[in-house]
């Protein structure tokens, strides 16, 4: 007999939720049953235009609400930290949208509210769920293109320069860096462990966000890991592992829509091609797996905070700090 699905709630409406409610629906492991915005006509429109069950006209409802387990926090960045704290602090599981934040401390004070509560604390970086970058991984454990040395990646693609965009609102934490360059970052500190030094130069647009961003970090065994990221740039997005033998590469790393890895050696390619799951679908569960006793959380406190550690020092290094 399989394990009894959790029953989630989600706080915001925001775009990002048309990427996971339909595994959330799809999934046997999760049962979405609530939504909040803070506007009850908007919430209940949202809820009718889904096929969710129940409304709410505030977050602070739905965190009241006995029967929801769990919760996705799609709000913006600058507050995801706050309500992940009141979320966990209503008794509720929390799966918070990438970056929690870019202040290493907030996350620690999140994940310290999350242990006093007795609940589980996850940052959604669904790309790490993939089998596409398990399989990266093991690859590098295996020594498939020698000693890695160095990490480049990419992720940009142009946006309007809309001032009702929170990405470009530095009140909200938006930037370029936040919202796509955390993926970057992520993917270093993967293949080549924590930095310790990094470099930055930003490109400011919006209301004083970066619109472009690049960063070069030093990892530990003589790994350097270099990225750019931007809301100025055509689509693209990349992930090579340089090694002293060949290289790894992705050109599809974060999506995974179509999962593939290239190892390139002695002149050669060989495509190794993964299974095409649903990232969301399989973060929602990993979270969901947790909760029942199933299965182990994939991302803790280690991963968030040595990822919003790198941000602060990318950050400022790109402010001449």
């Amino acid at each position: 007999m399989g394990m009894s699905p959790v029953k989630w709630g989600i706080v915001s409406t925001a775009h990002i939720n048309g990427q996971v409610i339909p595994p959330a629906r799809a999934s046997k492991k999760c049962d979405l049953i609530a939504v909040a915005s803070r506007d009850a006509n908007g919430a209940e429109a949202y809820a009718r235009e889904w096929g969710i069950e129940r409304s709410y006209g505030s977050y602070e409802a739905l965190l009241a609400d006995p029967d929801v387990e769990a919760v996705y926090i799609s709000l913006p960045n600058s507050m995801h930290c706050e309500w992940s704290i009141r979320a966990v602090e209503a008794g509720k599981h929390v799966l918070c949208e990438k970056p929690l934040s870019r202040r290493a401390a907030e996350v620690e004070e999140a994940f310290d509210a999350a242990d006093r509560a007795g609940r589980l604390l996850t940052e959604a970086f669904m790309w790490r769920h993939n089998p596409q970058t398990r399989k990266l991984t093991e690859l590098v454990a295996e020594g498939a293109v020698g000693k890695p040395r160095v990490i480049r990646s990419s992720f940009g693609f142009t946006i309007a320069d809309d001032p009702s965009n929170v990405r470009l609102l530095s009140g909200l934490d938006g930037g370029a860096l936040m919202d796509v360059g955390c993926y970057c970052v992520s993917g270093s500190r993967l293949l080549g462990g924590e930095p310790a030094h990094v470099a930055g130069a930003q490109v400011l647009g919006g209301d004083g966000v970066d619109v472009l961003f690049a960063g070069v970090m030093q990892h530990d065994n003589g790994v350097v890991s270099h990225f750019d990221c931007g809301f100025v740039l055509p689509s693209r997005d990349e992930l090579e592992v340089v090694g002293e033998e060949g290289s790894l590469f992705l050109d599809d790393p974060w999506h995974a829509h179509e999962p593939l890895i290239e190892i390139r050696r002695g002149g050669a390619v060989e495509r190794v091609e993964t299974e095409r799951v649903n990232s969301y679908q399989l973060e929602l569960e990993n979270l969901s797996e947790a909760i029942r006793g199933e299965g182990e959380l994939l991302l803790g406190r280690a991963d968030a905070v040595g990822n919003a550690r790198a941000l602060e020092a990318l950050y400022a290094a790109a402010g001449g700090g």
